[in-house]
């Protein structure tokens, strides 16, 4: 890959050439478009451009290029979208046209173009005319140009003799500039009172609760220095809850995105100081997340405080007579350009409007059965965020989130409202939010005081929904749509990363790390061998890697969740309540209370830590694949969090991808292990010792997984004081060749020690292979007879059957042939061979290879016979084994890349009688 980057400056317009485009096709369903449709006017600020080769790779590779440039660019918003057009169009130019492709990133005021080109060599060039109706989406044909419809502000294609270019332009999303609030100008004697000097104290707390930070009005508040609490749990300093009625605890505070609200911290004398606090939950360049929060005291809270809103009026026009929007009316204006702002503005516009003390949003699925907090204010909701209720909760007045509802005491009807339970609400009403009939949320206000709304309120309340319901319903559209698109290019960098291996423990891994922290906080793997057997824990992963070890010692006390091969996500509430229940058991006996136990504890501090990592909810997803299950991916928060649905559904499109991996990662393993076994039963067991005879092998089969394929080597003793030995090089390679190899190695065996000599050895072996019938291979071989002599000589009788011929090397440093060719085995049926006899004389080295040694390449020189034997004349003083090494050696270097043919080496040297 090729990249280069150019910043500043405007796109120049090419000279004209001979090869100037040809008029661009018409995108498919969008009719003829003008000659060029670029945006002239936009000046270019920055260039990025790569070039890429043309193998499946290059996919992943150019996505990693466009979204790390857009991320550099801090155009984060549109990263998603660039990234899925730009696999689409890379992949039809590296894997479908087989062509390099060169993409071209250039950054703009108001957004990014990218064009993708391929070099087709020859290409049919469409002429304009009636629009094309859109190929169907689930072909392959085609999909790129689709989503570029679908996706991009602008886009087209220019086609020339040599290459064709998809372009695509991606606009920035308007972000309105102006006040979040505003109120009128008031008299001196209106505004709220406050010290001589306001003192705000800024304290920031790291992702574990301790403060991080601690500024001048901090110290001049609270009395304490900065290096006094710095690394200190802010839980230690607050005293919660300063307002009566809630039972919020200072670590959810901490864990919301944002919170305001009054509590107390104890000085340094002691006293507890009330504050009102706005927390904001940040992250770092680094990704960290952090809290800010801002402190004053409690009777100055209106420097901090969100400002109160009066009732909306009911006419939708002001008091000149202008048309005001309803909507902003209620929401105020400018209202929130995000989902989430605008259902936090709207609780506490909904709060204000009727004097309440909390309010909360629910949002419904599409399927209207259920129905997810997605906001509130004046409650703790950490622990309900996301949390989900069922839309009809039983018969009666209140039993529907369909109907408006009043409830004057919540104490005469306990868990009416579960959303309030132990908050000290007594009073709620609640609305719902529908668009054109159907629901699409509830709105809900409460009291700590009884008795507080009637049908009067609830009225008010509803108009109030009714003016917000559709810009809710179409901000939630719109995030969902966000979310499915940043879905769809996580689905297909995890798509990559599972294809990428066949590793059972790799993909395992995988699973896990690109589940947490994306889609959980912790998550564990089951795997189930086959259906006889239990699920068995075999990963586990949290954010924290301290928290691992807990978290599996406390999954392997509990019973499994049960394999059901139903699809989606169930709640499995074992590990949690396991995790309180260890806690409880380690905190009574820390207190002295409960039964004694012998065994060591490992103290309240990790029992603890592990009941708060899987104290929220904990979700199973079957793995289902080829219709077994085999296993269940199991998705945990931490206490009191719950799961999106839509979180829910992009894990179960994960562990569909995720099943099928593991799968094929346990057939190749099984496959890879039974090949191993067999193959391992065709080589030879150890090398015999022979007295007076240096014996060294070098084997190296070729593919990946092969221990051994169509080459073969044996050294054997037949009887006493004599040897056996062959080499050779079955036709092919893998299973079919190996099985050729199995019958000929035996076969030798069998024959030599009935006494048959090399040639009727031989002529035997043929007519066993010729009976194998379409089964049967070529075979070339080099058989051979060792007599070690008392004289430190050794006596061969060697007959070479069609093998590359064996090289003596004397110890004056000459190479020459062993042997003469004969026909190979496997061809004929009536062969007539005959052996030759050698003598190695002391120092002599005969070496015996297979074609894989000699017909090693590089482009178009081949090592050949002379290479080998070049490289043979270096070898006088070596021992067998470093001749075997230093051919070895050789032929490795000879050419770069891997061996695409078996390979063996077979040396013997003579090293003579030893002096005393």
């Amino acid at each position: 890959m090729t990249t280069g980057l150019h910043p500043g400056g405007t796109p120049q317009d090419p000279p004209p050439t001979g090869n100037q485009p040809l008029p661009r096709q018409a995108p498919i369903g969008h009719g003829p478009l003008p000659a060029d449709n670029r945006p002239r006017s936009s000046v270019i600020t920055a260039r990025a451009a790569a070039s890429f080769e043309p193998v499946g790779r290059s996919v992943a590779t150019a996505r990693s290029f466009v979204r790390d440039t857009l991320q550099g660019w801090g155009f984060a918003d549109i990263v998603d979208d660039a990234v899925v057009l730009t696999s689409e169009l890379v992949t039809n130019a590296v894997v479908h046209a087989g062509t390099a492709a060169d993409v071209l990133c250039l950054r703009s005021d108001d957004g990014v173009r990218i064009e993708v080109a391929d070099h087709y060599p020859e290409r049919e060039i469409p002429l304009q005319g009636a629009a094309i109706t859109m190929s169907s989406p689930d072909r392959e044909g085609g999909r790129g140009l689709q989503l570029c419809a679908a996706l991009a502000s602008r886009w087209g294609v220019d086609y020339t003799p040599t290459q064709k270019l998809v372009w695509f332009q991606l606009d920035l999303p308007a972000r309105p500039v102006g006040t979040r609030a505003a109120g009128p100008s008031l008299p001196a004697a209106l505004l709220p009172l406050a010290d001589g000097r306001v003192r705000v104290a800024v304290v920031q707390i790291d992702r574990t609760g301790s403060i991080a930070s601690w500024n001048e009005d901090a110290e001049e508040l609270f009395g304490y220095a900065a290096e006094q609490v710095t690394g200190k749990p802010l839980t230690d300093l607050a005293a919660w809850p300063h307002t009566p009625g809630t039972s919020t605890g200072i670590a959810e505070a901490l864990r919301l995105s944002r919170w305001e609200g009054s509590y107390g911290i104890r000085g340094a004398d002691g006293r507890v100081i009330p504050v009102y606090a706005s927390h904001l939950r940040v992250r770092d360049t680094g990704g960290e997340p952090s809290t800010v929060c801002l402190l004053v005291r409690d009777h100055e809270r209106a420097v901090l405080q969100t400002p109160l809103r009066g009732p909306a009026p009911d006419a939708a026009s002001t008091p000149d007579g202008q048309n005001t929007d309803p909507f902003e009316v209620f929401i105020g204006s400018p209202a929130p350009d995000d989902l989430d702002g605008l259902l936090q503005r709207t609780v506490e516009r909904a709060r204000d409007m009727l004097d309440g003390d909390s309010a909360f949003l629910l949002l419904a699925t599409d399927d209207e059965t259920e129905l997810e907090v997605r906001a509130s204010t004046g409650l703790p909701s950490a622990r309900q965020r996301f949390a989900r209720v069922p839309v009809e909760a039983g018969p009666g007045r209140y039993g529907s989130a369909r109907m408006p509802a009043v409830h004057e005491d919540l104490q005469a009807v306990p868990g009416a409202v579960p959303l309030l339970s132990g908050t000290g609400m007594r009073s709620v009403v609640t609305v719902p939010l529908k668009v054109e009939g159907r629901l699409t949320g509830s709105l809900g206000v409460a009291a700590e005081g009884p008795n507080k709304y009637s049908n009067e309120e609830a009225l008010r309340l509803q108009f109030a929904a009714d003016r917000i319901a559709l810009a809710v319903e179409s901000a939630r559209l719109g995030e969902l749509e966000r979310l499915r698109r940043g879905s769809l290019s996580f689905l297909v960098e995890a798509s990559d990363l599972l294809a990428g291996t066949l590793d059972r423990d790799q993909t395992l891994a995988l699973m896990a790390q690109m589940t947490v922290p994306t889609l959980a906080t912790w998550c564990a793997v089951y795997t189930i061998a086959d259906q006889a057997s239990d699920p068995y824990l075999s990963y586990v992963l949290h954010e924290d890697e301290e928290l691992i070890d807990g978290i599996k010692s406390l999954l392997s006390k509990i019973a499994p969740p049960d394999p059901v091969p139903t699809p989606g996500a169930r709640v499995w509430a074992a590990p949690a309540e396991a995790a309180h229940q260890a806690a409880l058991r380690t905190s009574m006996r820390s207190l002295g209370l409960g039964e004694p136990t012998r065994r060591v504890s490992s103290g309240i501090g990790p029992t603890l830590a592990t009941a708060s990592a899987v104290g929220g909810e904990t979700v199973v997803l079957p793995l289902v694949a080829r219709n077994r299950v085999i296993g269940m991916l199991t998705l945990g928060k931490p206490t009191d969090e719950h799961f999106r649905q839509e979180i829910l559904e992009l894990a179960e499109d994960l562990s569909r991808r995720a099943a099928l991996a593991l799968d094929n990662a346990r057939l190749y393993s099984e496959r890879t292990a039974i090949s191993q076994s067999l193959q391992r039963s065709l080589l030879p067991p150890d090398l015999p010792h022979i007295e007076g005879v240096e014996v060294e092998v070098i084997y190296r089969a070729a593919g990946e997984g092969n221990e051994v394929g169509g080459d073969f080597y044996d050294l054997f003793p037949i009887r006493d004081g004599v040897y056996g030995f062959a080499i050779g090089d079955v036709c092919g390679t893998g299973p079919e060749a190996a099985a050729v190899t199995g019958l000929a190695r035996h076969a030798l065996r069998l024959l030599a020690r009935e006494g048959f000599g090399g040639p009727a050895v031989l002529e035997r072996l043929n007519s066993a292979i010729l009976d194998e019938g379409a089964r049967s291979r070529f075979l070339t071989l080099l058989y051979g007879e060792l007599w070690p002599q008392e004289d430190g000589s050794a006596k061969l009788k060697v007959v070479c059957a069609g093998h590359p011929l064996p090289l003596r090397l004397r110890q004056d440093g000459t190479v020459e042939p062993a042997a003469e060719p004969q026909p190979l085995l496997g061809v004929m049926e009536d062969l007539e061979l005959y052996e030759q006899t050698v003598t190695l004389d002391p120092g002599d080295v005969l070496l015996c290879v297979t074609d894989g040694v000699t017909e090693r390449r590089e482009g178009t020189r081949m090592l050949g016979d002379d290479g080998l034997t070049d490289v043979l004349t270096t070898c006088t003083g070596l021992t067998a084994g470093a001749v075997a090494a230093r051919i070895m050696r050789a032929v490795e270097r000879f050419a770069s890349d891997a061996p695409s043919d078996d390979m063996a080496i077979l040396a013997m040297r003579v090293p003579g009688l030893q002096k005393d």
